[in-house]
C-alpha cells in the first residue's frame, strides 16, 4: 500500500506542472516578451480582413472640401452670359446756329428783350443792348424749357420764344427809359414837376400829372448820397464845370446847393458800375439836353426813394 501512495504522487505533480505551463501560454499570448521563455512560442498568423460584402461597404477616406465650381444640374438653367451693350455713337448732327450773344447790339436784340418781358423772364425795358442782364434771361429761359443754358440766343431758343410770345408793340420796343417808370409820388401830380425816383432810377418831366418825357438816371454814392425831398430849381447852367471836382456837368439844373441834375459822359459810358457825388446823372444827351430847355427856374424838383 505505501508503494501505491508514493507512485500516484508524482503523476499529481506532473498535472499540476502542465496545468502551470498550459495557463502561462495562454497570459504571454496577449503581452509578448512579458514573462521568460515568451519567445518559444510562436504568434498566431494576423487574420486578414474580411473582403467588403454588400451588406457591409467598405469604409472610405473622409471626403475633401471640393474647390472646383459646382456644374450646373440638369433642372438648373445654366446663367445667361452678360450682354455687353455698345456705347452710344456721338451725335454728328451740327449744333443750332447761334443768332445773338453777349456784346451784340441791334434791333433783334430789342426785340428778345421785349418779348423775355412779356414772359416774365426780363424785368427791364429793351435796351437792344444783349449784356449780362439779357443773357441771365435767356439761360432763365433756357432751362425753364429743357434747353443748353448757354445764354445764347440760338435758332432753337428763337423758334420757342416766337411761338409762346406776340409781336411786341412799338411802345414796348422803345420805351423812354431803361427800367419802367414808378407810380408817380404823389407831390408829383400837379404843376410844372421833376419827378425822380431812386426805386426805379427814372426822371420824369411831367406838367399836370402828365409825362412829357422821360430818362435813365443814376444817384450820389453811400459816401455823397443825393438829397430826397421837395426842392426848386434855382439855377441853370449849360456848360457848367464843377469847381471842387473839376469835372464837365453840362445842362446843369441846380437844385440844392451844388447838387444838380446834367448829362453824365461816365454814365453813357459805364452805366450803374459807377456813381455821382450827390448830382443827378443822365445818361442820354439828348434827352437831357430838350429837359434843360425847357424847365424854368423855380419849377419843382421832387427826389423820393
Amino acid at each position: 500500500m505505501p508503494r501505491a501512495g508514493r507512485a500516484r504522487r508524482p503523476r499529481a505533480r506532473g498535472l499540476a506542472a502542465a496545468s502551470v505551463v498550459a495557463v502561462a501560454a495562454l497570459v504571454t499570448g496577449c503581452e509578448p516578451g512579458a514573462a521568460a521563455g515568451a519567445q518559444d512560442v510562436p504568434s498566431p498568423p494576423a487574420r486578414a480582413a474580411p473582403p467588403p460584402t454588400a451588406s457591409s461597404p467598405a469604409p472610405t477616406a473622409p471626403a475633401e472640401p471640393s474647390t472646383a465650381a459646382p456644374r450646373p444640374s440638369a433642372s438648373t438653367p445654366a446663367p445667361a452670359p452678360a450682354t455687353v451693350r455698345p456705347a452710344p455713337e456721338p451725335s454728328t448732327a451740327p449744333p443750332p446756329r447761334v443768332l445773338m450773344r453777349s456784346g451784340s447790339e441791334s434791333d433783334r436784340v430789342r426785340e428778345l428783350q421785349a418779348r423775355l418781358r412779356q414772359i416774365g423772364h426780363f424785368g427791364r425795358n429793351p435796351t437792344g443792348y444783349y449784356g449780362s442782364v439779357t443773357a441771365d434771361a435767356v439761360r432763365s429761359f433756357q432751362a425753364k424749357r429743357g434747353f443748353a443754358t448757354t445764354g445764347s440766343t440760338d435758332e432753337a431758343t428763337w423758334r420757342r420764344l416766337l411761338a409762346m410770345t406776340r409781336p411786341p408793340t412799338d411802345a414796348e420796343l422803345r420805351p423812354p427809359t431803361e427800367r419802367p417808370l414808378a407810380t408817380p409820388d404823389k407831390r408829383c401830380l400837379e404843376g410844372r414837376v421833376l419827378c425822380i425816383s431812386k426805386k426805379s432810377r427814372t426822371l420824369a418831366w411831367m406838367i399836370d400829372g402828365r409825362v412829357v418825357s422821360a430818362m435813365d438816371v443814376r444817384f450820389g454814392s453811400e459816401y455823397t448820397p443825393t438829397r430826397e425831398g421837395v426842392f426848386e430849381v434855382f439855377w441853370k447852367s449849360r456848360d457848367h464845370v464843377s469847381t471842387l471836382y473839376d469835372t464837365p456837368m453840362p445842362y446843369a439844373l441846380f437844385f440844392s446847393g451844388g447838387q444838380a441834375v446834367h448829362y453824365s459822359a461816365d454814365f453813357a459810358a459805364n452805366g450803374y458800375g459807377g456813381a455821382s457825388h450827390g448830382c443827378v446823372n443822365v445818361r442820354d444827351e439828348k434827352k437831357v439836353a430838350a429837359l434843360f430847355d425847357q424847365v424854368k427856374n423855380g419849377d419843382k424838383l421832387v427826389v423820393s426813394w
